[in-house]
């Protein structure tokens, strides 16, 4: 039986070429959207799950007056004392931020990212060695341990490279104690080197107090142990020893924090695992429209194939088979689309890879196999259910006599799915645009400082000792504006404090101020503009013990009407007079508000070259930099930064959910106009003779186009006015993540309608005037 309904399946596929093109390019469309974000959400939701389930990361709840700020920064003493003194935790170790280094062999210097790490770090996380025990590396201030990819630079293989001697920032002296593998795409952390955490300190002591907060811990719990009753356990550990503290700690799973990493006034409100949701979504959608195509021209032909169907039951055939029959060959239709669908992936994963910044590979391992078939299976048994029970539901006797009518529910069930799919269509094209425009809105908008030109770069080696005869030099090349130095990357909060005191201050408010310690010129070089009073300079003598905020920093603290001239104290240690008030400027991403931020004079803790290249010499600039930081700092590989790209960075997420959204976007409606198209045709073909008869009374081309697009018009315009609501509050709510965000103007809305609407006419009117302009004569004949 199977064997027969599959070569009646493939005479009917031959019988009716158009509609089974048709079908095929939508669902093999369909499904191919549909299987590349399953790569992607099934990439996604891989990323750090190589690691064990009891591996958790410490984070810290800070209470200000604005609210509850949550950090992953903690104190540099906090894991080794939690291993201590908390009998749940077996391991724990802090690891500072990764930065980028210089590894040296002889003449070779290369480039490095660096983690500083305790010596539990290869136990805690399951990064493999290939050289090396785990018990042994990170044990000794002496260590080093490198990846296969830098051992092999350095040394030419891991096997060479091991027990020899590595040179760090040309200053400090590593033995290679251990090789781990290259780490995998799907591990959010991306470094090539660990050296001992001990080390660091030695010149970093501030990390041993309880008052500062700077590197990350991950502690890994016994078996069993009960992660929120550790939780409560130690949520004061830190108040404990600092009285003046305002942390309360807390464990998230490591594996959870790529996907779940965002936190709102200290309620976990997402992450990642909503671009997951969406697409998700977005895939289950593109594939029920394709599925609706199916649904809606099989149920429009039915009339064709009823004789069919009642031949069949006169015979004796039951409906269950008849049922049989056709999911049969829609699940060989689902399959060949999904045939067509996996060449498409193929072809297009490269391009995919680029647009998700992906290292996704295209692999039909038994996992992937059975997903796609499953897949599949689903699109086609949901594609054929309603046309195998629609067709299955013919009464012999009115077919064979020729009384088949298609009934009020059946043309409103085709209505109705006619009108879903441009209801989808409507949100994704509305969603799309606000997404485009809100991303251009954060492209374009002013900051506030002069993003555009802006480079910098790190102070290594003999630069941090001969800095000021570096920017002296810098200055007089031609291709520079101004150049200075900073101890920030401007991109972002990476140095705060509460420690601000003032006359009028409630003791009780703690206020986190962003703290950025500057050279002289460091302002006038990002362009910031001065509001009121001066900026540092050297005209004045010593400026170390005064202070430029900005606006937001003045409004909290209440100084708006004269604040030049008043003296705040900086950790109950520095009394520091304000001399100016720069205007806010945008630091963080558009997400944010601006908030309250200081520029204290300290040039020795600076440690980024800032420099402002002139319009149109930026390759020059460049050149011209390279040339005398190669000159002043010999053996370190000059690597440099534009700001506007590190800001651009920020809305990576959101950049990569627009492209995809417009081609999603673009594959929804091409699969909704080939089932548009399918049933004009298939409208065209029944009302032949109609057509004939009203041009044989003296009907134009124009009015019978007119004739066969009104009904679809009328569908298409009630999608419009149901999706444009649902995709306000869609995009609504997206946009309430942005505290600077374009206005809700009813011109978008206006134009994804009137695009909608252009597509779905260009789509009916091409059709309907191939009807429209066939001979009434061949439309006649037979009659």
């Amino acid at each position: 039986m199977i064997k027969h309904a599959i070569k009646l399946a493939f005479r009917t596929f031959s019988r009716h070429k158009a509609s089974f093109l048709i079908n095929v390019v939508g669902l093999s469309t369909g499904l191919a959207c549909a299987l590349l974000i399953f790569l992607w959400v099934q990439d996604e939701r891989s990323v750090d799950q190589f690691h064990d389930d009891n591996l958790y990361q410490v984070l810290e709840h800070q209470t200000y007056a604005e609210g509850i700020m949550t950090t992953s920064s903690t104190p540099g003493l906090l894991a080794r004392t939690l291993k201590e003194e908390i009998p749940e935790i077996e391991l724990a170790a802090t690891v500072n931020w990764s930065n980028s280094y210089t590894l040296s062999v002889g003449d070779k210097n290369v480039k490095a990212i660096g983690h500083h790490a305790e010596a539990d770090f290869f136990k805690l996380f399951n990064y493999q060695l290939v050289q090396g025990s785990v018990d042994n590396v990170l044990t000794d201030q002496s260590h080093i341990v490198l990846s296969e990819k830098t051992a092999k630079s350095l040394f030419g293989s891991t096997e060479a490279a091991m027990n020899q001697t590595v040179e760090f920032d040309h200053d400090w002296q590593y033995q290679v104690v251990g090789i781990f593998e290259n780490l995998p795409g799907n591990s959010s952390a991306q470094f090539d080197v660990v050296t001992p955490y001990d080390r660091y300190l030695t010149v970093s002591p501030w990390l041993e107090s309880w008052g500062n907060n700077s590197p990350p811990t991950y502690v890994k719990l016994v078996d069993n142990a009960d992660a929120t009753a550790v939780s409560a356990k130690i949520k004061d550990f830190v108040k404990d020893r600092n009285e003046d503290s305002n942390v309360s700690l807390f464990l998230q799973p490591y594996a959870d924090r790529y996907l779940r990493g965002r936190y709102e006034n200290g309620k976990l409100s997402g992450g990642r695992i909503e671009y997951v949701r969406l697409f998700s979504m977005i895939a289950i959608f593109v594939l029920i429209i394709a599925c609706i195509n199916f649904m809606n021209l099989s149920t429009a032909q039915g009339s064709q194939r009823a004789k069919e169907v009642g031949v069949k039951k006169t015979l004796g055939v039951e409906r269950r088979s008849l049922i049989g029959q056709y999911l049969i060959e829609s699940l060989i239709l689902s399959f060949l689309s999904l045939l067509i669908a996996s060449g498409i992936v193929w072809l297009f994963i490269p391009t995919f890879n680029t647009i998700t910044d992906k290292q996704i590979v295209f692999s039909l391992t038994p996992n992937i196999l059975m997903s796609f078939l499953g897949i599949s299976t689903v699109t086609g048994l949901l594609a054929g259910s309603y046309p195998a029970i629609y067709l299955s539901s013919f009464k012999p006797v009115k077919v064979l006599k020729g009384e088949l009518k298609t009934s009020i529910g059946e043309l409103w069930a085709r209505r109705g799915l006619v009108v879903f799919q441009f209801t989808m269509s409507v949100i994704l094209i509305l969603s799309v645009l606000i997404v485009y425009k809100q991303i251009m809105f954060v492209q374009e908008r002013n900051l506030g400082y002069d993003k555009d030109q802006l480079v910098h770069f790190s102070m290594d080696g003999q630069l941090e000792d001969r800095y000021d005869a570096f920017l002296e030099e810098a200055k007089r090349l031609p291709s520079i504006k101004n150049v200075s130095s900073i101890g920030h990357d401007l991109v972002g909060r990476q140095n705060n404090t509460s420690g601000l005191k003032w006359d009028g201050k409630n003791p009780e408010d703690r206020i986190l101020f962003e703290n950025v310690a500057v050279n002289y010129d460091l302002i006038e070089t990002i362009g910031a503009e001065l509001k009121t009073g001066r900026l540092f300079s050297k005209e004045y003598g010593s400026d170390t013990t005064k202070i430029v905020f900005n606006e937001k920093a003045i409004e909290v603290m209440g100084f708006q009407e004269d604040p030049i001239g008043k003296v705040i104290r900086l950790w109950d240690e520095y009394d520091l007079e304000i001399i100016g008030v720069v205007k806010d400027f945008h630091f963080q991403s558009l997400h944010e508000n601006v908030k309250p931020l200081f520029f204290r004079l300290w040039p020795e803790n600076t440690w980024r070259i800032m420099a402002n290249i002139k319009a149109g010499y930026e390759q020059q600039g460049i050149k011209e930099l390279q040339e005398l930081y190669e000159r002043f700092n010999p053996g370190f590989p000059f690597e440099y930064r534009f700001v506007d790209e590190e800001y651009q960075r920020q809305y990576a997420g959101e950049q990569r959910v627009a492209r995809l959204s417009r081609y999603f976007a673009g594959f929804a409606i091409l699969i909704s106009c080939l089932g548009l198209f399918g049933l004009a045709a298939f409208t065209g073909e029944r009302r032949k003779k109609e057509i004939g008869v009203r041009k044989v009374l003296g009907a134009s081309v124009s009015q019978v186009v007119l004739l066969l697009t009104k009904d679809f018009t009328k569908l298409v315009g009630v999608s419009i006015a149901l999706g444009l609501p649902v995709a306000y509050f869609i995009v609504r709510n997206w946009l309430d993540r942005f505290q600077y965000r374009i206005p809700m103007e009813w011109t978008n809305f206006f134009v994804a309608g009137l695009l909608v609407m252009l597509v779905a006419w260009i789509t009916v009117s091409t059709q309907a005037y191939r009807s429209a302009i066939v001979n009434p004569n061949d439309c006649l004949r037979d009659e």
